[in-house]
C-alpha cells in the first residue's frame, strides 16, 4: 500500500477545495484531522482529509491544507460543518511544527508514524 500527503496549499480557497473532495468521496471517506500547533506564538492547524485506499493499487491519499488555518477561525467552523454533514467526528490532536524539520517529507514521515501509531491510518503490509 502507497500512504502519500497530497497537499493543496494553505490559502483561504484551499479549505473548500479539501471539503469538496470529502464530499465527493464520502463512501471512500476514512478520517478528518486537525493537528494543533503553535507557530511563533500563534496556535495553528492543518486539516486532513484521510480516504479509504482504492481498491486497484492500493493507493491511500491523504489530503492535507497544512498550517496556514488560524486555530479558532471562520475556516475551522467549515470545516466542523463538514465534519456535521459528513457525519464524522474530527480528530485534534498536538503536533510539532513543519518548519522543525529539514525537509517537508521528513515532516510527513513524523506525521505517517503518529497517525499510525495511534491506528487512524493502516500499516504498511
Amino acid at each position: 500500500m502507497i500512504q502519500r500527503f497530497i497537499e493543496l496549499g494553505e490559502g483561504y480557497s484551499d479549505i473548500f477545495e479539501l471539503m469538496e473532495i470529502a464530499e465527493t468521496n464520502k463512501k471512500r471517506l476514512s478520517q478528518l484531522l486537525c493537528l494543533r500547533t503553535e507557530i511563533n506564538g500563534i496556535q495553528k492547524a492543518s486539516f486532513i482529509v484521510v480516504l479509504h485506499p482504492a481498491d486497484e493499487g492500493k493507493f491511500q491519499p491523504l489530503y492535507i491544507c497544512r498550517e496556514g488555518i488560524p486555530a479558532d477561525s471562520k475556516r475551522y467552523q467549515l470545516f466542523e460543518g463538514l465534519s456535521r454533514k459528513l457525519e464524522k467526528k474530527i480528530i485534534t490532536f498536538d503536533v510539532k511544527p513543519s518548519g522543525d524539520f529539514e525537509e517537508k517529507e521528513l515532516y510527513f514521515h513524523y506525521l505517517t508514524g503518529i497517525l499510525r501509531l495511534n491506528y487512524l491510518i493502516p500499516p504498511l503490509l
